[in-house]
């Protein structure tokens, strides 16, 4: 595997500020950066209809093909392209449609669970945990979820107290204890952001002198 890779992990529960964490930092170094979204790997459920869907525990590590995403990371350290699945949420199924990503000299993953997954987590080489008050969470995981991926309140309301919440005290919350850095508020804690930026510069510096010697 490419040394000159640097792989971030950023976990955390359904709206704590992951994205936001990861989009301050693509917008600090723009196409250096590849990005893979565990939402995107979420089983193919093509054998079922679409009520039998809507009634699948997705906050649990089994609705998702973590195996794929493993491969996938491994593929793009070694310098290799990959299709990415994109995940239907309005469907509750993978989508036709593929995403290419390219490798690049930083690779953020990011999802709930990816902390949960021995394998995923040992091809990092930074975790964050991004860590946000529970109220604040479901607030924006509501707004999330109807406004960008067509679901209902109801459906919403549901699912947070029939998985969500139970899940992440069984999965995420655990998963914290193997965390590098814990930021609380996501991409909003300033100094946090600060400090991972100046780790990212720090590496790119890096690999660009490692470059120029050879």
């Amino acid at each position: 595997m490419d040394k000159n890779i640097l792989v971030i992990g950023i976990a955390g529960g359904t709206g704590s500020g992951k994205t936001t964490l990861m989009k301050n930092i693509v917008a600090q170094f723009g196409g250096m950066v590849s990005v893979l979204s565990h939402d995107n790997y979420y089983k193919r459920r093509d054998d079922l209809s679409f009520e039998e869907r809507c009634k699948i525990n997705y906050d649990e590590p089994a609705a998702l093909d973590t195996s794929l995403l493993v491969y996938h990371l491994e593929q793009l350290r070694q310098g290799f392209a990959i299709d990415c699945p994109v995940y239907d949420f309005a469907q509750h199924n993978r989508s036709n449609e593929t995403l290419r990503i390219e490798p690049n000299r930083v690779i953020i993953v990011e999802g709930i669970m990816i902390f949960e997954n021995e394998p995923l987590r040992n091809l990092m080489d930074i975790k964050i945990f991004v860590d946000t008050d529970a109220d604040i969470r479901l607030c924006r995981w509501i707004k999330r979820d109807v406004n960008k991926r067509g679901r209902s309140l109801e459906s919403v309301l549901t699912q947070y107290q029939t998985t969500v919440k139970p899940m992440h005290e069984k999965y995420v919350e655990p998963s914290k204890k193997h965390a590098n850095l814990v930021v609380l508020e996501g991409g909003k804690n300033v100094v946090a952001l600060d400090m991972i930026l100046g780790r990212i510069q720090r590496h790119l510096d890096s690999a660009e002198n490692e470059e120029v010697t050879v």
